[in-house]
Parts: C-alpha cells; sequence; structure tokens
C-alpha cells in the first residue's frame, strides 16, 4: 500500500516542530514541511476573528498531501481553510487548542492539563513529540569524546517568555544550584540551548562554569540527542513544558530549574503537577536523588488511536 502522504504546518519554533513531526513519524506518513507566514496585521488578529481565506497567508499549498498537522496560532487558518476546500478528501489533525470551534478540524491534540474537552479531543500526558530511543543510541557517541567523568548531569535550557523572565539574578540561583549540586560531587556538566535561549545566557554559562564541562553554545540537534542518552540526571527550566515531555521519555530523573512568574502560570502548574503525579519531575533544590519513573510514550499512544480512524478514511 502507497504511504499516505502529510503536510506540516507550523510557525518553525522548536516545541511545535518536534509535535507535529513526532505524530507524522508515528503514523509512518510520508512528509514536508511548511513553515506558515501570515500577511500584513493578520499576524496580530487572533484566529477567531481572522476570516478563512488564502490572502490570510503568504503560503500557496498544493494538494498532495492526505493529511494535515497543524501546530500554533499562525497554522490554525491555512489548516481550516485546506480542510473547507479538500473536504472529505483530506484529515485535518490540530495540536493544541486552536482557540476557535473544534468542529473545524477532525481531530485535535491537547495536553491533558490543558483542560480541553470535545467529541474530537485527544488527550496527552505532556506534549507530543519525535523523539524515539533509536534516535538517541544512535546519536550518543556524538559527545562522547568530551566527557571525562563518570556521572552526567545535563542542562536543557530554555529561554525567555510572556510568563518567565531570565533575569541574572534567576540564572545565577540556577547555575549555583548545579555547581554545588552535581560539578561539586564529581558530575559533568553538558549545557544544552534551544532555540529560545538568548546569547548572553550562552555566554554567561561559559563564563561561569569551568573548562571540564561541556558547554555546547548554538543549537545542535545531535548534542540534545547525545546529552539525553549520555545523561544521569537531567534538569531542564520551567517554561518548556515540550522539553520536559520530550526528557521523560528516557525514565531518568528530570529536575525542574524554576524561574518566578511575570504573569499567571496556571498551564504549567497544572503540568507540573500532573508530571510530579506520575513520579516523572522534582523542583531543584538542594539535593540530588535518584528514582525512577515509567517512560512516557504519548505519541505512538495517540497516533494508535488516528490510524484505527484511518482504515475508515476514504481519501479518493
Amino acid at each position: 500500500m502507497t504511504k499516505l502522504k502529510g503536510i506540516l504546518l507550523t510557525e518553525g519554533m522548536h516545541g511545535m516542530i518536534s509535535q507535529v513531526e513526532g505524530l507524522a513519524k508515528s503514523l509512518d506518513l510520508e512528509f514536508i514541511h511548511e513553515k506558515i507566514e501570515l500577511n500584513n496585521f493578520w499576524k496580530f488578529i487572533p484566529p477567531s476573528l481572522t476570516p478563512i481565506k488564502n490572502f490570510v497567508f503568504k503560503n500557496h499549498i498544493d494538494k498532495n498531501f492526505h493529511i494535515v498537522i497543524s501546530c500554533g496560532r499562525k497554522s490554525v487558518i491555512p489548516s481550516i481553510y485546506l480542510k473547507k476546500k479538500y473536504r472529505n478528501k483530506i484529515m485535518n489533525i490540530h495540536i493544541q487548542d486552536p482557540k476557535v470551534s473544534l468542529d473545524n478540524f477532525d481531530l485535535i491534540i491537547a495536553p491533558e492539563h490543558d483542560g480541553l474537552e470535545g467529541k474530537n479531543v485527544l488527550k496527552s500526558k505532556g506534549a507530543i513529540h519525535y523523539l524515539r530511543d533509536n534516535e538517541l543510541e544512535e546519536n550518543e557517541d556524538y559527545l562522547k569524546s568530551r566527557v571525562n567523568k563518570e556521572r552526567l548531569v545535563t542542562f536543557i535550557i530554555g529561554g525567555p517568555n510572556k510568563y518567565y523572565d531570565y533575569t541574572n539574578k534567576s540564572l545565577d540561583q540556577i547555575f549555583l544550584k548545579i555547581k554545588e549540586n552535581f560539578i561539586s560531587k564529581g558530575y559533568q556538566l553538558i549545557f544544552i540551548p534551544s532555540m529560545r535561549t538568548p546569547q548572553n545566557v550562552i555566554d554567561k554559562a561559559q563564563e561561569y562554569f569551568d573548562d571540564n564541562q561541556i558547554i555546547v553554545t548554538n543549537v545542535d540537534k545531535k548534542a540534545y540527542l547525545s546529552s539525553l542518552k549520555l545523561a544521569d540526571h537531567i534538569i531542564v527550566t520551567c517554561d518548556s513544558t515540550s522539553m520536559i515531555s520530550e526528557a521523560a521519555m528516557t525514565g531518568k530523573p528530570i529536575y525542574v530549574a524554576q524561574i518566578p512568574t511575570i504573569k499567571n502560570n496556571y498551564r504549567f502548574k497544572k503540568f507540573f503537577e500532573l508530571f510530579r503525579s506520575l513520579n516523572i519531575i522534582r523542583d531543584l533544590e538542594n539535593s540530588v536523588d535518584q528514582w525512577s519513573y515509567k517512560k512516557l510514550n504519548e505519541t505512538d499512544k495517540i497516533s494508535g488511536y488516528i490510524k484505527d480512524k484511518l482504515k475508515n478514511y476514504d481519501f479518493s
């Protein structure tokens, strides 16, 4: 049987790409990425107030796909437009709350902590993502030549967003805890930045930590995968539920480096409560513990349900 084809619509951010690509791979689709760009002032207008017209977005998308997988605010209107244009010849799936009527989509995938309800809503524990065990194994050796200690701690750092600000004081407190809890006790640090990590934060890490630590200074997927495989413990900043969800597929202890909030972070709190209840995370404080939990594999769970739906779907 010929593989189904998919088109992935995102704004180009790592967390979004990880989710749409993870689902596409789990569904065994042939797929292409389309980074959505909105025209003029439409980029500032919420989807609920935006017309379902192709003049809203710059992208010219030809019909050469069966499944649309979208994620992020900018991708909402293009996904709905394609569904209205091609109707039952395609399936459209949106990841996260689209902030419009859920009836515009065949399926919605939303994290359990979002509290989104609907007959076409599939719920996941945390964010779905693209990571697989075999990818971690294939990239394990990427950083191995720089390892000089038996125990390793990986620190995955995000960046400022509308909920969290990266002040020097906050960073100093996190860096000090890593130094005192891990480095002073014989661990080697692997520092992994993300697309949202400001250059001054990377520079600060280079200055703060000694030359024996592994400081990755640019966004490097191979380094990221290698660090997850090599680590004994993982630390992730609180601003990225997607990277915490990705780390949870390892089964390794995950510490969350908390940062003071600048606005209500209710959704983040619900996420942390869920992951604490599953024994996946603990806050980065002043001690190092060892614990285990059942590895999360939400992407395959969700895709299994969709595959059953596809058996009854006619794309002709």
